[in-house]
């Protein structure tokens, strides 16, 4: 059953018909169903957190926005509005998350930090994050088509314990980096040490 919010908080300048068809000219089909799942996933976490239900509906839909963008999006972004030179020695997988909340903030005009460190964090997570943020980060990972050794373990854990979700996100996206020889952005592992041992055993 689809949770369709009636947007009150002047977060977005429109409805959420409104921001899915901004949306819609961004993604293609496959990757619009993707961000419409996150953004339900998203909610049912808000409800059982006590989280702002119109701001992880937003947070949900926009946390793509950029995903399909080309590399030079995001390399003259990086630039323009002076984001750590760092990321240039990355790709896609991290800028659409750091560089796309700019784009969200300047093409969009949503201004809200949280739902904007939602958007910057979902890949990487952080030290520290907001219980919005925990809630993007987890439902991205668990929305209903993913399929993945652990999800289901990590679904149980995001309706019972969300920091403990974020641990266990945490530690295996980790594990699948360096099993799999992929580049490890330096965020990744801060928020490896600032979660993982806290719960040593997920």
């Amino acid at each position: 059953m689809v949770t369709e919010l009636t947007y009150t908080e002047n977060i977005f300048a429109g409805t959420r018909a409104d921001l899915l068809a901004r949306i819609s000219q961004q993604l293609k089909p496959k990757r619009f169903k993707h961000v419409q799942r996150v953004e339900q996933t998203a909610i049912d976490l808000a409800k059982r957190n006590d989280v702002d239900l119109e701001k992880a509906s937003i947070a949900g839909l926009v946390h793509d926005y950029a995903k399909q963008r080309p590399d030079a999006d995001f390399i003259a972004a990086i630039k323009q509005y002076h984001l750590d030179p760092i990321l240039l020695d990355y790709g896609n997988a991290i800028w659409h998350g750091v560089v796309g909340a700019e784009l969200i903030k300047h093409e969009l005009g949503i201004y809200d930090e949280d739902i904007l460190n939602a958007v910057r964090h979902h890949t990487t997570g952080a030290i520290y994050m907001s219980p919005l943020e925990q809630i993007v980060y987890m439902a991205d990972y668990i929305e209903p088509q993913r399929d993945f050794p652990g999800v289901d373990e990590a679904r149980q854990l995001a309706k019972t314990d969300l920091a403990k979700s974020v641990a266990f996100q945490a530690k295996h996206t980790l594990q699948y980096l360096v099993e799999n020889g992929k580049p490890v952005y330096p965020k990744s592992i801060d928020t490896y040490n600032a979660w993982v041992p806290q719960y040593p055993n997920v």
